[in-house]
């Protein structure tokens, strides 16, 4: 594989990233263990090309909170609605301080403002808040344990994003399970406890991305679970309307064999480009430069499972998922 795949130099990444821009909130410069949940009465927080809606409500003697929270609180260990702004990880993805807690009343959205607004979203990091992680691992006084006593409980926790342009919101969505143990083999079962990337390309183009939650734990009122989660990294791209489904079509890009064994074929009519290959995580296991024609990408040293393949150019992008046989 080495001798088709090389890493790319800096000046030709940002040649080819240019396009796009990543919100890491890092900009906001907060001490360690702290978060803005919107006492200040902002209304929600920007960082690159989103915008993050917050509601704040003081009524004198308590006060709530809904939409989303910037945060670099690191606690993994204390369980309760006292620890609701910690990310199980323990901060941001990479090792970064900040990151995004949302805690869902009814949706929480986010708004894409200036270039990226009617545009793609490339996808964005998600994990476990500690609140909802420990109870769902142990349970509390509101929500059960998930699997249950012997574990054979189909328990779940689902979040779903949709894309919503010009005020509809699409069918079309991109579900995300926080926690799962709905196989029949126990060892199967899952909590999600680090940062996860998830691809939103399909979704095409928005300028909105609402996020919804339901999982198995009902109640009188509706959702037992604590209904937070987190996120970091929300890479978006930033030519205006380009869906990656547009995308394809317009340089007659077409990725095969999938599944594959052995290789890939990415065929398109420009004359250069990048490739990307990650694992279902964001994390680069190879890119090689693309020239106009078919051009191919060995990929026998990858293991069985999912990946997914990125074509990049000045003027946009392309994800495919494929599947290693």
């Amino acid at each position: 594989m080495k001798q088709f795949f090389t890493i790319l130099t800096l000046i030709f990444s940002a040649y080819f990233l240019q396009a796009q821009t990543t919100s890491t909130f890092e900009d906001f410069n907060l001490p360690v263990d702290s978060f803005l949940n919107g006492s200040d009465g902002s209304g929600g927080y920007t960082n690159g090309n989103v915008f993050l809606p917050n509601e704040f409500t003081d009524a004198g003697s308590y006060s709530f909170w809904s939409g989303w929270s910037i945060s670099t609180t690191t606690d993994v260990t204390t369980p309760g609605f006292s620890n609701e702004f910690s990310a199980i990880t323990g901060g941001g993805f990479d090792g970064s301080t900040h990151y995004v807690t949302s805690y869902i009343s009814g949706n929480s959205i986010i708004n894409l403002e200036g270039p990226a607004k009617g545009g793609s979203v490339v996808g964005l990091y998600i994990t476990n808040a500690t609140y909802s992680f420990l109870s769902m691992q142990d349970g509390d006084s509101f929500a059960k344990k998930f699997g249950g006593i012997d574990g054979n409980d189909p328990d779940f926790l689902l979040l779903t994003i949709k894309a919503s342009l010009d005020g509809q919101v699409s069918t079309d969505s991109v579900n995300f399970y926080l926690a799962d143990f709905r196989d029949a083999d126990n060892s199967n079962d899952y909590i999600i406890e680090n940062w996860t990337f998830v691809d939103l390309s399909s979704l095409g183009d928005v300028d909105e991305l609402v996020f919804t939650m339901s999982g198995s734990d009902l109640g009188q009122f509706g959702l037992n679970t604590p209904s937070y989660f987190c996120i970091d990294n929300v890479t978006t791209n930033d030519n205006g309307p380009t869906s990656s489904i547009d995308f394809a079509a317009k340089f007659e890009l077409s990725v095969y064999p999938n599944p594959t064994t052995d290789f890939l074929i990415v065929a398109w009519n420009q004359n250069v480009g990048t490739a990307q290959i990650t694992d279902l995580k964001g994390q680069i296991l190879a890119t090689q430069f693309l020239q106009k024609g078919k051009n191919t990408l060995l990929v026998g040293d990858l293991q069985k499972g999912a990946y997914f393949i990125q074509i990049q150019t000045e003027e946009g992008f392309s994800t495919q998922k494929f599947i290693k046989q």
